[in-house]
């Protein structure tokens, strides 16, 4: 088992662009930056995931650069940008450039992509779960070698989040390119998880201290189910919220925990 080590705890907000307007999304942006949020992360979605299937909805990559410029502090980033809808080379100057705007505050969330209704409606070809895996494994490599022959070079080392829990082809993907992994469950399954990143991080010769731990939570309780993913060395605790309101009272309470720990 991984410990989180000296990594201070991150709270993140998963902004769901949907069901809501451009101004309450911008608005709600800011309103968490204010609140001391540490990551505002939008998601890749051409449709909403839950309520009204053809509700507002607004594309993710054109968000994260106007948040480039509507934040001055916070991290921003897709949880997680689909594999399947950029070509690897314009996604790593795609992100360069918010990169620039943003002076440095962009992390790089990836993943293999799910939601079929997204490729359907928009002309991507589908394929298989493991075809999808596939190319992200392809992708990955070609991202960070644009990023090496791009002028200007990025701010900094862009950090690449993987979002999955896949064991076999995932999780080795994380060991071998991610700076953070993103995933889901209770304590058990991420226990599990973490215990096969941890596996996959000795095969490749990687310290897994060098990866950061990201999971949803929905709790309303921080103290319990935070002590537990702390445990197993989760130190970034991301909580969603939707339109049209968009409810941040989860969000303070995780921000009210994470500055009791951090101190």
């Amino acid at each position: 088992m991984t410990s989180a080590g000296n990594r201070p705890v991150r709270i993140g907000l998963q902004l769901q662009p949907q069901h809501a307007d451009y101004a309450t999304i911008r608005r709600t942006a800011s309103e968490a930056e204010n609140l001391g949020v540490d990551i505002v992360f939008n998601w890749d979605h051409f449709y909403p995931l839950f309520g009204e299937p053809e509700g507002q909805h607004f594309e993710c990559w054109t968000m994260l650069g106007a948040w480039a410029e509507s934040t001055s502090r916070v991290e921003i980033g897709a949880l997680v940008t689909c594999n399947s809808y950029r070509n690897p080379e314009l996604l790593a100057d795609m992100a360069r450039t918010v990169d620039h705007i943003s002076g440095g505050r962009l992390i790089l969330g990836i993943g293999s992509g799910w939601f079929e209704k997204d490729y359907e409606e928009y002309g991507y070809e589908f394929g298989t779960a493991g075809g999808r895996l596939d190319d992200l494994g392809e992708a990955l490599p070609r991202i960070e070698s644009r990023w090496s022959k791009l002028n200007p070079a990025p701010t900094r080392k862009i950090p690449v989040l993987i979002g999955g829990g896949g064991e076999k082809k995932t999780l080795k993907f994380v060991a071998k390119h991610a700076d953070i992994w993103h995933g889901f469950g209770d304590p058990e399954v991420v226990e599990r998880k973490v215990a096969v990143l941890d596996q996959h991080c000795a095969d490749l010769g990687r310290d897994p201290a060098e990866i950061e731990r990201s999971v949803g939570v929905q709790s309303d309780d921080p103290a319990e189910l935070g002590a537990k993913l702390l445990d197993l060395g989760v130190t970034t605790f991301t909580i969603g919220a939707s339109g049209p309101d968009y409810d941040l009272d989860r969000l303070k309470t995780w921000i009210a925990w994470r500055d009791k720990i951090n101190g």
